[in-house]
């Protein structure tokens, strides 16, 4: 008799932070019934990804099992978690679920592509689950930095598993539910076979800090700045954004949110009546006549992205509104790993400009979303799961999320994405390796991480790019000399002459000197020809350009 099974994948999300995509099935091995859970993109850098849109996981794995998908669950609306339903809807073709906020925001994103709404449907918190299959699937209030972040409760015949999603232990967390520790100890109550667990702040080693508690330091500093305030969180931290608004009403100031991610997030929070009592606002056209110094700025932009308005209120004037010498700005947030330069940047154009810019590094403006190592022990506790499996975290963080559950006796699992884990047994063991790559969105077109496009471009960037035409007649004789045109590169080398000039000789000099029968054979002329400009450019300028031959013939 073939043995029923639980399966947990990562495609994305764990071995990094952003890119959320995980796989629970139940059933015979190779035919399992399957559920997916979130589908999150992470974001490019000029590094590595340049000219990239986004980035997401790869869903081959799933789309060639796309008839076993029963649904997709979304835990919450962060763009690492839900970014990607657009771009991997048509791929996968099955149902949303969300709480509804979160699905008011998926909505949006499907709508872009043409996709009713009608594909995402809306549940209801816990007790109110969902039956997909053999799975029935129940969202269960956790607090995070946007509101209705839920744990995702799976039940399987073959046991419960807890999704965490992301989370903090907040108990008043301003906007949104806050964590209910016998709430969550009563749905623990029957037995837990794994904690599928957020990783993110696991090397902090004090308890996290509620959200509440940032509001009397905003408070004060609005209330003292002498002239206008600019203040810039993360759009989708509704919390945040609030507590920001409120401290300008206060203070005596007009509100006006500029951003597009601001303004629609603050709208579907209304809509969905997560938010309520926010300070009435004004448009920019409004603000622009309003006296400095009583008028504050609710902004995008908090991790340096050149197009928001943070960006562009730093460049100059924004929808009308110029920052002047003694302004404040505020950064109400914590810069993500790898956009400190971005961020940096603006801080430096406020500070030419006279503004007084004010971060958060003495940590009175700003409080994590994520729950930090006391806490996961805290929630670990609670839970009593018999598995413990680090997800949302580098490689570092999964490791290390082990080690603290090994330290309290439980069974800890390092999954990193594309291992394929069985949970059916007394102790977990890996089932499986699936190829776990990444997708880019590159322009409007989808292409793989490995199909050496992005390398390519990065290859053009680094070496500069030369084009060489030549022109062949009837005999396979040279009509004319070969010309170049460069790009990225020096005009003048060594020689103290165009560079252009000294490869063309090379190649003329060459192709004087060249046989028929290589002359006859473009694929060897192509090959000489590119030597020669690399050779040539190494000599002249230090360096070895990616070079395109056009061989063109006169038949």
């Amino acid at each position: 008799m073939t043995t029923q099974r639980i399966i947990y994948l990562p495609l994305g999300g764990a071995g990094e932070i952003g890119m959320n995509c995980y796989v629970y099935g139940y059933g015979e091995p190779g035919a399992e019934r399957l559920i997916v859970v979130d589908l999150g993109v992470a974001f490019p850098d000029m590094d590595t990804t340049p000219g990239v849109n986004i980035i997401f996981a790869d869903i081959a794995w799933l789309e060639q099992n796309r008839e076993r998908i029963e649904a997709v669950f979304i835990t919450h609306a962060h763009e690492d978690h839900i970014g990607a339903v657009g771009h991997c809807f048509e791929r996968l073709g099955v149902r949303i679920y969300a709480r509804a906020f979160t699905a008011n925001l998926a909505r949006q994103k499907l709508a872009e592509y043409g996709y009713s709404e009608e594909t995402v449907k809306t549940c209801s918190k816990w007790p109110e689950t969902t039956n997909v299959g053999p799975f029935e699937v129940g969202f269960l209030p956790i607090s995070h930095s946007i509101p209705e972040s839920s744990a995702l409760v799976i039940d399987t015949p073959g046991g419960r598993v807890i999704h965490s999603g992301d989370f903090k232990l907040d108990p008043s967390p301003v906007v949104g539910e806050a964590f209910d520790p016998e709430l969550w100890a009563e749905v623990s109550a029957g037995g837990v076979k794994a904690l599928v667990c957020d990783s993110t702040n696991v090397f902090s080693p004090n308890p996290g800090r509620s959200e509440s508690e940032v509001g009397p330091n905003i408070e004060e500093l609005v209330s003292a700045a002498p002239q206008m305030v600019v203040a810039t969180t993360f759009a989708s931290n509704v919390a945040r954004v609030k507590t920001l608004a409120e401290a300008g009403s206060k203070a005596g100031r007009s509100i006006c949110l500029l951003g597009r991610a601001m303004r629609r997030m603050i709208e579907a929070a209304i809509e969905t009546g997560v938010l309520t009592g926010f300070p009435k606002v004004v448009s920019p056209e409004e603000a622009a006549d309003i006296p400095r110094d009583n008028l504050m700025l609710i902004v995008t932009g908090s991790q340096g992205e050149r197009r928001a308005a943070s960006a562009q209120l730093s460049r100059g004037k924004y929808n009308g509104i110029e920052l002047k010498e003694g302004d404040l700005f505020l950064f109400s947030s914590k810069t993500i790993p790898g956009n400190e330069k971005d961020v940096i940047r603006i801080m430096n154009n406020f500070s030419e400009r006279g503004v007084d810019v004010v971060d958060d590094s003495g940590g009175k403006y700003h409080v994590s979303g994520h729950a930090n190592g006391p806490d996961l022990v805290r929630l670990h506790d609670i839970v009593s799961p018999q598995i413990v499996i680090p997800m949302h975290g580098e490689h570092r963080h999964l490791r290390e999320h082990v080690k603290l559950a090994k330290a309290r006796g439980r069974a800890g699992v390092l999954a990193v994405n594309g291992m394929m884990i069985d949970l059916s047994g007394n102790e977990p063991t890996v089932a499986e390796w699936i190829d776990a790559g990444r997708t880019y969105l590159d322009g409007s077109v989808q292409i793989g991480a490995l199909d050496g496009i992005v390398r390519d471009r990065i290859r053009m960037a680094l070496n500069g790019h030369v084009i060489v035409t030549v022109i062949l007649d009837e005999d396979d004789e040279p009509l004319g000399e070969p010309w170049c045109e460069v790009m990225g590169l020096p005009e003048i080398g060594r020689s103290n002459a165009p560079l252009v000039d000294v490869l063309e000789e090379d190649l003329s000099q060459y192709l004087g000197r060249a046989g028929d029968k290589a002359l006859r054979d473009d694929d060897k002329l192509e090959e000489d020809m590119r030597r020669i400009v690399r050779n040539s450019s190494q000599n002249e300028i230090g360096k070895k350009p990616e070079v395109t031959v056009i061989v063109s013939r006169l038949n």
